[in-house]
């Protein structure tokens, strides 16, 4: 299949992009790969972890409120099954200054910790291996 080979962008709108920055460079390790400040009417930023095969990318503009996550269950769930690096992980996220939170399915606070970005979308930090 031609997507198996294919790089992933993962895309989303926010009303700001400076208050997400921290969470995901500062937080998770993401690094910045790209800006750019409008484009036909939008403003973005496209961040990346080495060496995988996706990056995301959030965008703004004045002519669309993007409001808050419209559940608390939308996710980005990293597998971390090396108790060595999901502690490391979890204290990355504490020292930037992003405490965990409860999980709206209880099941990822039995296995991992949840932490929600500034327009309430969250990440979990999954103390397992990947199921797949």
């Amino acid at each position: 299949m031609a997507l198996a080979s294919a790089h992933l962008r993962i895309a989303r709108s926010t009303n700001n992009l400076e208050a997400l920055l921290p969470f995901y460079r500062d937080g998770l390790g993401f690094e910045v790969v790209g800006r750019f400040a409008d484009h036909e009417g939008f403003d973005g930023i496209m961040l990346r972890l080495k060496s995988v095969g996706y990056h995301l990318e959030f965008t703004q503009t004045v002519h669309h409120d993007a409001g808050r996550a419209p559940t608390q269950d939308n996710l980005l769930v990293f597998y971390l099954p090396d108790a060595s690096a999901f502690a490391k992980a979890v204290k990355q996220m504490e020292q930037a200054g992003f405490p965990a939170v409860a999980s709206f399915n209880p099941y990822w606070d039995h296995c991992g910790k949840t932490f929600e970005d500034p327009d309430g979308y969250r990440v979990v930090l999954a103390h397992m291996a990947s199921p797949v």
